[in-house]
């Protein structure tokens, strides 16, 4: 029974280890590949040892660029923030008020009639 519980607990230390390997691994190829500094070539050795030395390759990455992959993880973040907010402005376009507005400015102007300020005025209300 006590041989159960060990290879039990053996089971979920080395699957969180794995589990935790894994992510690091992930995160290390992505920041690779994220990194615009880095060469092709440096790019490739990079990988060609994390595939034969994974565990001493991750290490060594970790050692010399893991100050840069936090930079470099806030960075594409902010990337993608700035580019959901203009891709939000560019479909959520104006708002019905500043519709309304421009087009009191074209009826002051005379560009349009009464009559075209009140149907713009309905569909920017609709």
């Amino acid at each position: 029974m006590s041989s159960n519980f060990w290879e039990i607990l053996w089971l979920i230390l080395s699957t969180f280890f794995l589990i935790t390997y894994l992510i690091v691994l992930f995160q290390i190829i992505i920041d690779l590949f994220r990194d615009r500094e880095i060469g092709g070539f440096a790019r490739a050795i990079w990988v060609i040892a994390l595939i034969f030395l994974p565990m001493l390759t991750a290490l060594a990455y970790l050692l010399t660029r893991g100050s840069g992959m936090g930079r470099r993880q806030i960075a594409a973040n902010q990337e993608a923030r700035a580019e959901a907010e203009t891709y939000i402005r560019n479909v959520a376009g104006t708002s019905p008020a500043e519709q309304i507005a421009r087009a009191s400015s074209l009826l002051k102007e005379g560009v349009i009639s009464e009559a075209e300020f009140n149907t713009l005025k309905a569909k920017a209300l609709a």
